[in-house]
């Protein structure tokens, strides 16, 4: 199969979004000549243009688009083509309001915006592989073509009486009979059991809490029916051009779709980041969806939107301060990208994302956020001979599983406050700040390469997945887990003793008599640290290790940390979330038990390193000059300067250094 290296060649993808359709023709020409100045080599052509090409239901109107795609092929710039399928025309809506999404509340979501159509109607699919089939077949063969990009960002809910069609369908395929479907939903519960089939629709607003199980059921759902609109538009594409690769773009860490079956299906895995220029933690969130997206790659991956500058969907949005868009893409580098773009090339002057900065912003040629980006073009043209292609697999693997994401969510749970999220980022937090090199895998994955796994929160596992977890700790693994893991099935039915058995019978803890959310000003004594968020109400096994108990209250004396040892392998649990540098030290210190060590020894605060390769990335996400100790000689590729002992890193500076 072909993947991103057929579009990259040995360099790096530079570039974005490019909407040639906002502008007179004649912007086109200034258009390339900047791009060329810039560095930049790949463009996406066509998100958006779906209005354009197709005016009235099967008109077809190419010729812009031959002449983009021509002149962009004359000046260097490879295109990575989109199917437009993600905002269908107007008159689409207006002769089929079946391909219309309907919300909880039967309400018609209308186009005027986008993502303004039902995955589930049989019409909006006609037509999205009506123009994806005469794309193909008119630029399959183009010399500029690099890459396929399908729709863009799959979010889209539909609550409507179609999607209720396609869901009983799913559950019959999924379940076979009612008394299954009974069975796995629990409907004896508010007798809600059903006798036909027609009695089952999609989860719209109820009186109150919906069932649990019906609603994770319609999360699979959605997913499952946005991955067949993306595959069957591939499988148009992939005909016409089986060796160009395909992708579509993930927004991150976005809980809509299960990304692990989803990049499955992906030559290609591409994702969409937005820090927030003001978020302190901005870096350690972008290291995270780094990592989560190399991982879902399993290597090279493609960073296929971010902002130059400010984006315009949050209540205050702040620019870059300089010398950050520099920094965080170096960071994405660093981790894995071997593309690096932008939504978009030239910044809007209309239409609803007119303050979403671009490449080129308002200002023009001479703006900062334009002169930023020549910068960065030059210095990613100077590191991809040394980093393009390699991949660098991390030491710790960190689980997550949307399945039991969407489970643990329920509007019936313990405590509104644990928000997966919330406690991943936690998780992932203390790792980076300790430079330890991390991926992320599914729990039912092999996981016998890592020295270290860890556990944030698995609520809901398979016995599969429980199964591979006592395997990896028998062979002689650490596994670290957090709280509320285990609880339920796959069906989000709560398992006896509210947490499996062997994976009790692993931590050493003999009954979880019950659980103590906290609220948001509590903490609970720890001993050595505070622990946030939860705590637990647990009796251990005699044999079980006690790292930490809880000090006063309700549960003075019992364990905060436990777990036992398997020969040479080991297993511990975390009955609260330690205040952050105590998650450190815990997961720092059972890291260095199991022989991880960190990328480079006395760093700086606020300054990453990451290794690429032979390449050691350092990056300082501080606004003060830091100095930083590497041993040997080293020769930095942004600068060509020789480094010896010691290096200084000014605001927001980077070092990309080879022995």
């Amino acid at each position: 199969m072909p993947g991103l290296h057929d579009a990259t060649r040995g360099r790096i993808l530079f570039g974005g979004d490019y909407n040639p359709e906002q502008w007179p023709e004649e912007t086109w020409s200034d258009d390339v000549r900047l791009m060329k100045d810039a560095g930049v080599n790949s463009v996406t052509v066509g998100v958006f243009s779906w209005a354009r090409l197709e005016p009235r239901p099967g008109e077809r109107d190419f010729g812009w688009l031959d002449r983009l795609m021509d002149l962009l092929h004359a000046h260097g710039v490879g295109v990575v083509l989109a199917t437009p399928t993600s905002s269908p025309p107007p008159w689409m809506g207006r002769l089929h309001p079946d391909t219309l999404p309907v919300d909880q509340d039967g309400r018609t979501e209308w186009w005027g915006g986008r993502q303004h159509f039902s995955h589930s109607s049989a019409v909006y699919r006609r037509h999205a592989a009506a123009i994806t089939e005469d794309l193909a077949a008119r630029y399959g063969d183009h010399p500029a073509l690099t890459m396929w990009h399908i729709n863009n960002e799959y979010c889209t809910y539909d609550w409507s009486d179609q999607a209720a069609a396609r869901f009983r369908d799913w559950l019959r395929n999924r379940y076979g009979t009612l008394d299954a479907l009974n069975t796995a939903w629990g409907t004896a519960f508010w007798s809600q059991g059903y006798g036909d089939w027609e009695e089952i629709h999609t989860p719209r607003r109820a009186h109150y809490l919906k069932n649990p199980t019906q609603v994770l059921d319609f999360k699979r759902f959605t997913s499952d029916m946005l991955l067949e609109c993306c595959t069957a538009e591939r499988d148009i594409v992939r005909r016409h051009t089986p060796h160009l690769p395909v992708t579509t773009n993930f927004m991150a860490l976005w809980d809509g779709l299960d990304a692990w079956r989803w990049a499955a299906e992906e030559d290609v895995v591409s994702v969409d980041l937005y820090p927030d220029p003001r978020d302190p933690l901005a870096a350690q969130y972008g290291a995270l969806v780094h990592d989560l997206t190399r991982s879902q790659a399993r290597g090279p991956w493609m960073l296929m939107e971010q902002a130059a500058g400010p984006v315009n969907w949050r209540e205050v949005n702040h620019p870059k301060p300089r010398g950050l868009n520099r920094l965080w893409s170096l960071q994405a580098v660093a981790r894995g990208a071997d593309a690096v773009c932008y939504f978009q090339w030239r910044q809007s002057r209309q239409g609803a994302e007119k303050f979403h900065s671009g490449m080129v912003g308002h200002a023009g040629e001479r703006g900062r956020t334009y002169q930023e980006i020549k910068q960065l073009g030059a210095e990613l043209a100077r590191i991809a001979p040394a980093v393009t292609g390699r991949h660098t697999p991390g030491e710790i693997a960190v689980l997550l599983d949307w399945h039991s994401w969407w489970a643990g969510a329920h509007e019936g749970r313990l405590s509104g406050r644990v928000d997966l999220p919330r406690v991943l980022t936690a998780w992932h937090r203390a790792l980076w700040e300790s430079h330890l090199a991390t991926d992320f895998a599914h729990p039912e994955h092999d996981l016998t390469a890592y020295g270290l796994v860890v556990v944030p929160q698995l609520y809901a596992l398979t016995d599969a997945a429980i199964d591979n977890l006592l395997a990896y700790v028998e062979q002689g693994g650490t596994l670290v887990s957090g709280f509320l893991t285990g609880v339920a099935d796959q069906d989000d039915r709560v398992r006896e003793g509210g947490m499996d058995a062997r994976l009790r019978d692993l931590f050493g803890i003999r009954t979880l008599h019950e659980w103590w959310p906290l609220e948001a000003e509590d903490t609970a004594d720890c001993g050595a640290f505070r622990g946030t968020l939860w705590s637990e109400e647990i009796e251990r096994e005699e044999d079980a290790t006690v790292d930490a108990v809880f000090k006063g209250g309700e549960l003075d004396g019992l364990p905060a940390v436990l777990g036992r040892d398997r020969g040479s392998g080991r297993a511990r649990y975390l009955a609260t979330l330690p205040e952050p540098d105590a998650l450190r030290a815990l997961l720092a210190g059972y890291a260095a038990g199991a022989g991880v060590r960190p990328v480079l020894d006395g760093l700086p605060a606020g300054v990453e390193a990451v290794r690429r390769g032979e390449s050691l990335f350092l990056l300082n996400h501080g606004r003060d000059t830091v100095r930083v100790q590497v041993p040997g000689t080293h020769r930095d590729l942004l600068t060509g300067e020789t480094v010896t002992g010691e290096l200084a890193l000014g605001r927001h500076g980077a070092a990309v250094l080879q022995p």
